[in-house]
């Protein structure tokens, strides 16, 4: 690039220096712009380049470029053998040779090669005009890259530009890292270092292979993930947007949440955790869908505690409403609690999972989880919004076989395995439990044998202690209904007694009306 444009460096030097002295006596204006119109033309006809810019940031919703981080990507396969300034990030691969992710430090250049022509590349930054003093922090300098080639290789932009793009993908899925993600107030929602989700990196590791499920409904999840994840066409087809909801509902300590961590490590998706609580109302609900990205789990855990979206949102209003006509506080002092309270409709999620907004992007699974799922309004959970209704209950034999081999190795095999299969179609007792009472006393190895022969007999007196304890409770329960039958009966018997004694009272009063006046009215016949 600079050998090729050294003919014409000295007589580009003096049309600059001739320039900046004529705008000194030309001021903006009609003269200036007639000046400058020409200029701008003899400068493009000397200079034999086309430069094109990449924001970091485009659109009204300032949103970071995908193309951005996709040329930032493929920079870094070469700028470590070229560049002189890099900036280093951690690796996803954690046995790269490396372990760091290499890319171009800022004003940085590296050239590359195509199909016989150069192409350069710079990282460029915008800097600010203007200081300016706030207590908050400063807003990050935009940043882009600038691609300059040939203006006799421009027949290859196209055929470049896709290169690029094709090979930057191929190294984000090679060096991808999982992120899980958390919503941040609105407050913190304006400005170049604005953050609608906060994140980490996701290194969770529970796979397929490792959850109890039994394995009936292990393959069928799979298979159904599968087809998800090649569908993008079929989708296309039958005329929906490209996501899919999952409802997963049982009691607590069933492998809720382990199972959201082995569908995102199996399909290689980000994870959105979104906190209800936290959200204002329905557009702020709207705002952080749109900021999701495709290839991501939304998941909102435990919605029947999240938000009230069944019939009692009538009853709490019309609490509002008579609170409003008695306040119990000050007027500001009820501004202030309001701003505080989430307004997030029922309308208004059933539009972010199933309405015109949630076709934004694609590739997405929207997964909810409840300990009661008779809670949910049924509008919410129907078919075409949680397509996939995923039941975790409490531990079988199938489920128990599963945590023995990942917590001690063994398969149905061990003496102690049928004692442990009738107790636990004897009782109820959660995998999380299980799992726990499977926990090795010990991580040496020679005493393995020690440590399978104590687990299992922990968990055989657990699982006997759970089923004295059902046993008791079943009593109590059964007695307690009893004694609530009694009482009933008791009560009704005593009411009818009553209504039967009222009845005698009443009969009786009658009478002696009836008496008093026939008495009466032969007191008046004997007086005439």
């Amino acid at each position: 690039m600079g050998v090729e444009g050294v003919g014409w460096g000295s007589a580009l030097a003096s049309l600059m220096f001739i320039w900046a002295v004529a705008r000194q006596y030309f001021p903006y204006g009609p003269l200036y712009m007639y000046f400058h119109k020409y200029i701008d033309k003899v400068w493009r006809f000397f200079y034999p380049y086309i430069e094109i810019t990449f924001q970091e940031y485009t659109g009204e919703r300032m949103r970071r470029s995908e193309v951005y981080a996709t040329i930032r990507t493929y920079l870094s396969t070469n700028a470590a053998q070229q560049a002189k300034r890099l900036v280093a990030a951690d690796h996803a691969d954690k046995d790269h040779k490396h372990g760091l992710l290499l890319s171009l430090d800022d004003f940085e250049q590296v050239t590359d090669d195509f199909d016989g022509a150069k192409f350069w590349w710079t990282s460029q930054k915008k800097k600010t005009q203007r200081s300016i003093v706030s207590w908050y922090p400063s807003q990050e300098e935009p940043r882009y890259y600038r691609l300059t080639l040939h203006r006799r290789n421009r027949h290859l932009v196209d055929d470049y530009l896709r290169h690029v793009r094709d090979r930057g993908k191929e190294i984000e899925v090679s060096s991808r890292q999982r992120k899980l993600f958390t919503n941040n107030p609105s407050t913190n929602w304006y400005g170049y270092r604005r953050s609608v989700w906060s994140h980490m990196v996701f290194e969770h590791p529970a796979t397929f292979n490792t959850l109890a499920m039994e394995p009936g409904k292990k393959e069928e999840i799979l298979l159904d993930l599968d087809k998800f994840r090649t569908g993008k066409d079929f989708y296309r087809k039958i005329g929906k947007p490209w996501k899919r909801g999952y409802l997963l509902y049982g009691p607590p300590g069933t492998g809720k949440s382990t199972m959201i961590a082995a569908m995102a490590n199996h399909l290689d998706y980000d994870i959105y955790d979104l906190e209800l609580t936290a959200v204002k109302d329905n557009t702020e609900l709207r705002k952080l869908l749109i900021e999701t990205t495709p290839k991501s789990l939304i998941v909102i855990e435990d919605i029947d505690c999240s938000e009230d979206l069944s019939g009692k949102r009538k009853k709490k209003a019309a609490e509002e409403d008579e609170s409003d006509q008695n306040p119990p506080h000050p007027p500001g002092a009820r501004k202030e609690e309001d701003k505080k309270i989430s307004k997030v409709t029922l309308s208004g999620l059933l539009n972010f999972i199933d309405g015109l907004w949630s076709s934004c992007g694609g590739e997405r699974l929207i997964v909810f989880t409840t300990n009661h799922v008779e809670k949910l309004d049924p509008a919410l959970i129907r078919r075409g919004r949680m397509d996939k209704h995923i039941e975790l209950s409490y531990c079988c034999y199938e489920i128990f076989k599963v945590l023995a081999k990942n917590y001690l190795g063994v398969d149905s095999g061990h003496p102690l395995f049928e004692t442990v299969r009738v107790l636990l179609g004897e009782c109820k007792i959660t995998p999380a439990d299980v799992a726990e009472n499977l926990m090795p006393k010990s991580y040496n190895t020679e005493e393995a044998g020690e440590n399978i022969r104590q687990c299992l007999q922990g968990l055989i007196e657990a699982l006997k202690k759970t089923k004295e304890d059902e046993f008791i409770q079943a009593e109590e329960s059964s007695k307690k209904e009893g004694e609530e039958k009694a009482e009933g009966k008791e009560k009704t018997e005593g009411k009818e007694k009553m209504e039967g004694k009222e009845k005698t009272e009443g009969k009786e009063k009658t009478e002696g009306k009836e008496t008093v006046k026939e008495a009466s009215s032969k007191d008046i016949s004997n007086g005439f």
